[in-house]
């Protein structure tokens, strides 16, 4: 019998038992889940980065920790963690941030704000393009990103996307590296971070960066706050040269209450809620992980360390 531990908070752990076992029972694992056990005896870690386990040193004996988890940015870093460190890439994750992305760039696409918030009672006739006429540029091309571009794809949106190293992904045009990167914000009308934050993409968006953007050009971030220099997009809201942005996530969570995007009327706040990890089918990647450790196989999702992410 092997030994896992739960180390997420203890809260989720009601959320996270049931499918669990449920799993491990399918893939015939017999196993001691538990959210205490002596260091040296335990197998495998199902972990988030905000646990309060942070020394793993006395982890002899643990095969992997499998994070809960899409980003471990702040976890990877720890001189202690010496196991291989799986991130977590979930179905349910994924869906749900595909379904967030997708409504907000058609939001912005058909120009739906200016008809529900209509105090003037303006009747404007306008028609919106066609998707295929509102290039959409993806930054970061990982799972979600793969996803969301995919899915946009689907719906006829011309999709650009830019990673730092090469892809090839069906519907999508890709770019990669430092000169790429000028080529896939040149025709961004809609613009959707999805990229992690290590200090390589911090502050990707900068004064520089937006201004090769088309003017009127609309931002998304769903990804990570960092990855905004904060004072140049508010200039270029105020100035119009970005028409609107939709931010989910930030540098300081929650965000203060005094910071300039909650007055900006073409700034729409969103609270870290794009998507999550769902329980039953985290649970499903986490053990059937734990089925290819015990089985000799390598694990999958593996964390490159040295990139950070």
């Amino acid at each position: 019998m092997i030994n896992i531990v739960f180390a997420a908070r203890p809260e989720k752990f009601h959320l996270y038992e049931a499918h669990l076992k449920r799993c491990l029972s399918h893939k015939g694992i017999a196993a001691n889940l538990t959210t205490a056990c002596a260091p040296e005896d335990v197998d495998y870690l199902i972990y988030a980065p905000d646990s309060t386990i942070q020394d793993l040193t006395p982890y002899t004996r643990c095969k992997a920790v499998l994070s809960l988890w899409a980003g471990v940015e702040t976890f990877v870093g720890n001189e202690t963690l010496t196991q291989p460190l799986c991130r977590m890439v979930d179905s349910g994750l994924r869906q749900g941030m595909t379904e967030w992305v997708t409504g907000h760039t058609l939001r912005y696409h058909l120009g739906m704000d200016q008809h529900i918030v209509n105090p003037g009672q303006i009747w404007d006739e306008a028609h919106p393009p066609l998707a295929q006429d509102r290039p959409v540029t993806i930054l970061g091309l990982g799972a979600l990103g793969e996803a969301c571009g995919t899915a946009l794809s689907l719906l006829g949106f011309p999709v650009t996307g830019w990673s730092r190293t090469a892809k090839d992904v069906a519907g999508i045009t890709c770019y990669h590296g430092p000169e790429g990167l000028g080529h896939a914000l040149a025709t961004a009308q809609i613009l959707i971070l999805l990229l992690p934050d290590t200090p390589q993409t911090e502050n990707v968006l900068n004064s520089e960066t937006l201004a090769q953007m088309p003017k009127g050009s609309v931002i998304i971030n769903p990804g990570r706050g960092p990855l905004i220099d904060d004072k140049a997009l508010i200039s270029a809201l105020k100035q119009g040269h970005i028409s609107a942005a939709c931010l989910d996530v930030f540098r300081v969570e929650p965000l203060p209450q005094d910071h300039p995007y909650w007055t900006l009327p073409n700034v729409t706040v969103t609270p870290h809620i794009a998507s999550g990890t769902r329980a039953a089918t985290a649970a499903e990647v986490v053990v059937g992980n734990i089925a290819r450790g015990e089985q000799g196989l390598p694990f999958l999702h593996l964390v490159d360390r040295a990139a950070g992410y």
